[in-house]
This record gives structure tokens, C-alpha cells and sequence, in this order.
């Protein structure tokens, strides 16, 4: 009899548009579906890290409560510190003190975690395996620091920033860490096709670092070309796509609880209305290769 293969969970990010992730993410604690893998991008590594530790219901809550706190995500802060997420705020003082982030659960959970970053030396993604979400903070906190608005994460010999600056669905790469089967969320449509960067920003902003602002000038394509492997990948059987039907109502940096609320509820709406085809298609036979 043929080995089962390993199956991943691809999360992809777009600030605060990833509620809508957690709203899916909250649904599969709600019926036990887990993975061999997660990977994630961005604020899908944020909510994919409270997935794997099995905390339901902690990314809205405290995005709902901290949302309009200038220490979470502000000009303010990066006028202040030139990071607009607080490092401190977020990165210590919530999962520590204000919305503990169980590192038990985490280190129970059995799944392996991976946050996406990207090297701003190379140009390259880095896929980081997380084993110690305590100890190795400097990684997630590198693979949700956007560009432009954040400074360089610098961490284990590496400057890093966000990873879907280089790769925003990792589901390529995952595939060949040998997770062969996905199950990716997405935070947009259908009929979304990414746009060219603003080359003459990516320039001025990283003329210290030429390899990094080729990939933001690439970044569309490669976006694109994704898109399509990951239709490809669909019709195989090596990939389940849950993404949301229209474009999500609320923008990268959404200060609206309600908002945030009505995103989340869209999320758990549609990983409910795909969870009989999840079910057949985990239980499946092994797809056929790409």
C-alpha cells in the first residue's frame, strides 16, 4: 500500500485582510482538521501561529481589542520608532501579558511551522522552521515587517523583511519540503491579478540592497505566475483553495472593529460551505503529479 502523503497548510498574508484566515482557521479547531505543516506569510504566520498553538477565537479578539491602539499598528509608531507594528507592544507585551499566547500548545501541537521571509541581500525568500515560538521571535516578527514601513529585521546573521515581498504563497515551496497535498487560504478573490510595484519607490527606498528591489519590481509576476501553478495544483488534486468570493471590504491597515468582525465572519462562512469537499478531499486518494 502506497504511503499517505504529507498534507501542508498554506496561509497566505495582507494585513489585515488575513482575519478573514482566522475566521477559516477558527472553523478547522472547531473540527479538529489539522496538518502535518503550516506555513505562513505575513499575518497569515500570525494567525497560523495561534492555529497551531489552539488558541480559537484569540486573533480576533485581540485584533478587534487593539486595533485602534496607536502601539499596534500606526504612523505613529513609525514616525516613533520607524516600524509602524510596535515590536515591543506586539511582539512582548500582548503574547506575554495582555492575550498570552500558549507555548505549550504550541510545542504539543505535532504540526511543523514555518514562517516565509525575505532576505533583503539575496532577493530570496527563506522558508524558517519555527520549533521555539518564544526563542525565535526575531524570525516571525521579520516575515510580517512590510517594506517600506518597517525597519530591517536582523536575526540569525540575516536581514530579513516580509516574506510576501518574495514569495506570497508559498505553496511551490512547501511542495518541495515535501508537503505534496495543500490545502492554501487566500485573501483574495478569484479575479484578483496583482499589479507592478512602484519601481521608482523600490529604488530609492532599497538602493542599498539592489536583489530586494528587483524582487519588489517582480513581485507581480511572481505573484501571478503562483496564481496560476496553484490552479494547476487544484485541478490535480494537490491543492484545496479556500479564498473569498468578492474582494474584502476592509484595507491592509483596517482600524474598524466591526469591520474586522463582518471579514471574519466571511471567513468562517466559506471554510463551513467547503467542509463536506475538505473532508472527501483529505480522506482522498494520492493526486496525480504535476
Amino acid at each position: 500500500m502506497a504511503q499517505k502523503e504529507r498534507t501542508g497548510l498554506v496561509l497566505e498574508g495582507g494585513g489585515m485582510r488575513g482575519i478573514y484566515t482566522a475566521g477559516v482557521l477558527d472553523v478547522f479547531m472547531e473540527k479538529n482538521i489539522t496538518f502535518d505543516g503550516v506555513i505562513g506569510v505575513s499575518a497569515g504566520a500570525i494567525h497560523g501561529a495561534s492555529y497551531v498553538s489552539g488558541q480559537h477565537g484569540r486573533s480576533l479578539r485581540y485584533y478587534k481589542k487593539y486595533c485602534c491602539d496607536r502601539h499596534f499598528m500606526s504612523f505613529w509608531n513609525l514616525l516613533r520608532t520607524g516600524d509602524m507594528v510596535d515590536r515591543k507592544f506586539c511582539y512582548y507585551d500582548l503574547p506575554k501579558f495582555l492575550d498570552p499566547y500558549d507555548y505549550e500548545g504550541f510545542n504539543r501541537s505535532g504540526m511543523e511551522f514555518y514562517v516565509t521571509c525575505s532576505n533583503v541581500e539575496t532577493g530570496q525568500a527563506e522558508y524558517i522552521r519555527i520549533t521555539d515560538m518564544d526563542k525565535q521571535i526575531e524570525p516571525f516578527r521579520a516575515s510580517a515587517s512590510l517594506p517600506y514601513v518597517s525597519r530591517l529585521v536582523r536575526t540569525d546573521g540575516k536581514k530579513l523583511l516580509d516574506g510576501g515581498c518574495t514569495d506570497s504563497i508559498p505553496v511551490r515551496a512547501f511542495m518541495k519540503m515535501g508537503f505534496r497535498r495543500n490545502v492554501v487560504v487566500l485573501t483574495r478573490h478569484r479575479e484578483y491579478e496583482k499589479k507592478p510595484e512602484h519601481r521608482v519607490m523600490a529604488d530609492l527606498f532599497y538602493w542599498r540592497y539592489p536583489k530586494f528591489a528587483r524582487a519588489l519590481k517582480r513581485r507581480h509576476l511572481v505573484y501571478n505566475k503562483t496564481l496560476r501553478f496553484i490552479e494547476r495544483a487544484e485541478a490535480a488534486g494537490r491543492a484545496f483553495v479556500i479564498r473569498p468570493e468578492c474582494e474584502l471590504p476592509i484595507g491592509r491597515s483596517e482600524h474598524d472593529p466591526e469591520k474586522l468582525q463582518a471579514v471574519y465572519d466571511m471567513g468562517r462562512r466559506d471554510a463551513e460551505a467547503c467542509l463536506d469537499r475538505l473532508s472527501g478531499w483529505l480522506a482522498g486518494e494520492n493526486p496525480v503529479d504535476l
